[in-house]
């Protein structure tokens, strides 16, 4: 079986300054990767060459195989490829059912709003209420939900944990291992490391735009105050 998501050697650059320097790694379909890394390694720079937000110098990009480094974001997103971003990218005037309803939604991979409201029954709850007007942590859910309801297979999130109460961080991890059990990938920029652990099954550590060291579960409890004295945390 193909990797959910696949960058072979992806180096970027802003102007003359290099953000990305061959940079290779992989998602297995069900698979939680994170990319751990102080702030300006270039972990939100990856997520946004892979989405197609930003355009690589040299390197390629597979989704299940598939290589769409030339292709532009919208045709990335509909073979399966979504984002939730650091501001969640939540239309404070537009209600919660709108955000579930609204954009495209591939009917073979898209969870359906029955799935999506026993998933999230906040969000059922609070199905009629202005985006505007939902906390951090249930528009965090929100920005989730509307990924998995548009049938994204591998998911980019960028610190869906930042500045969430403890009980919040928690649901979000729920979220994360129950789309990995239905075989949704996930590519996750976290500082977070403790809340990586409980949701990740390997780590990427980011240094410089490189790749300089892939992690396993057991790896960062044994390590975890050297790598947390590396990401100056």
């Amino acid at each position: 079986m193909a990797d959910a998501l696949q960058l072979r050697e992806v180096s970027a650059h802003y102007g003359p300054a290099r953000a990305l320097d061959s940079v290779s790694l992989r998602v297995a379909p069900g698979e939680v990767a994170t990319l751990v890394g102080r702030n300006g390694a270039g972990k939100t720079t990856l997520l946004r060459c892979v989405m197609g937000l930003h355009r690589t110098t040299t390197g390629r990009i597979a989704l299940a195989g598939r290589e769409i480094t030339g292709l532009a974001a919208h045709r990335r997103a509909r073979l399966g490829l979504g984002q939730v971003p650091d501001d969640r990218g939540i239309y404070h005037s537009l209600s919660v059912k709108e955000h579930l309803t609204l954009p495209h939604t591939d009917r073979g991979r898209g969870w359906s709003l029955e799935r999506i409201h026993d998933t999230f029954p906040l969000l059922a709850e609070r199905r009629r209420t202005p985006a505007a007007k939902l906390s951090g942590g249930e528009q965090q859910l929100l920005a989730l939900a509307r990924v998995l309801r548009m049938g994204s297979t591998v998911m980019l999130c960028d610190e869906p944990s930042e500045g969430l109460a403890p009980v919040m961080v928690q649901r979000v991890g729920e979220v994360l291992r129950e789309a990995k059990t239905h075989g949704v990938a996930v590519l996750l920029v976290e500082q977070n490391l403790r809340f990586a652990a409980t949701v990740a099954d390997r780590h990427y550590l980011l240094d410089r735009g490189r790749v300089v060291e892939s992690l396993d579960n057991s790896a960062v409890r044994d390590r975890e105050h050297e790598l947390l004295d590396r990401l100056g945390l």
